[in-house]
């Protein structure tokens, strides 16, 4: 197939983008000479969701291969595949799905750049386990030569003053004037990402994003894959599985194309009704680098309850 319709303005921008209700393994081989600089995702789990089918761990595995295999054929040779992965957790055995990926991205000879961690504070509890409060994504490069934007994710020097003590630039500022290199680990808190951790909260009952999608994907999350892993205006992004559209708001917003596939007709739907609020301005989106709510003492929720107070423990 040809990416054509719809186009529209996106501001004083023209921005081109796909939805594809389909099967992710239908529609790739499908696709006519369309090439890629980033391709993101979060793919199923293989916990049983409404969305997926659950089966074997080496089942999921094979299937995904060949998935990915059709992906890394769609990726330009600057471009890069971001995979956002949790935990597969089978009789309170947890199989940590981003080792398992590893092996098979590395058999298709891509490149590891970096293992991100992204943290969230809400979640699910355990009772045999502590509870997790973390996922991963894997991003891996096709080439040497792939795009990275570093002074669109640049954070701040600790030290801007400091300089060269020896050597023909003796004297002189020994930083960058843009700011640092971020570490791989990134924590959202004060509006700069100085810090070592992702800390984008997830999408659950209060954030303003929720739509009916139980796993659903922060714009924030990928927006800064997109900043550091495309180029403005001439950059196509693609999401195999694009849920509610997360991935192709993000890439509109930041003046990139974008094609999303999804095999659920109503998160297509919800998808094109998220793409027309955004661009009619009225779309929800948590800022990116909004520092994460930290409830004040006197909130009731954050208070210890009365019926514990006479509690010994």
């Amino acid at each position: 197939m040809k990416i054509k319709e719809p186009l529209f303005d996106y501001l004083d921008r023209n921005v081109k983008y796909k939805i594809l209700n389909g099967d992710a393994l239908k529609e790739l081989e499908n696709f006519e000479n369309k090439k890629f600089d980033l391709i993101i995702t979060s793919p199923p789990y293989n916990i049983g969701k409404e969305y997926e089918t659950k089966k074997s761990i080496e089942e999921y595995l094979k299937t995904q291969e060949k998935i990915i295999e059709l992906l890394i054929d769609k990726l330009s040779d600057r471009g890069s595949i971001c995979w956002e992965v949790g935990n597969y957790v089978e009789k309170s055995e947890v199989y940590p799905l981003d080792i398992f990926y590893y092996q098979i991205f590395k058999k298709l000879k891509l490149k590891l750049r970096n293992r991100i961690v992204w943290h969230f504070g809400h979640g699910l509890h355990s009772s045999k386990r502590f509870s997790g409060r973390y996922e991963t994504i894997l991003w891996f490069s096709k080439t040497d030569n792939h795009i990275f934007n570093l002074d669109a994710v640049r954070v701040p020097s600790k030290y801007p003053g400091k300089r060269h003590f020896k050597g023909p630039n003796k004297g002189k500022p020994s930083g960058n004037p843009n700011g640092k290199n971020p570490s791989d680990i990134w924590e959202i808190v004060q509006k700069d990402w100085e810090n070592e951790l992702w800390d984008i909260p997830n999408v659950k009952s209060n954030h303003p994003e929720k739509t009916i999608h139980q796993c659903q994907f922060p714009v924030e999350l990928v927006e800064r894959c997109i900043l550091a892993l495309t180029n403005e205006k001439e950059s196509w992004v693609l999401d195999p599985f694009a849920g509610v559209g997360s991935t192709i708001i993000a890439a509109i917003k930041n003046n990139r194309n974008a094609v999303g596939i999804e095999k659920e007709k109503k998160y297509c739907k919800i998808a094109e009704e998220r793409i027309n609020d955004l661009k009619d301005g009225k779309l929800k989106i948590r800022p990116i680098n909004k520092p994460i709510h930290i409830p004040s003492k006197n909130d009731k929720v954050a208070q210890v309850p009365t019926e514990w107070l006479s509690l010994n423990l």
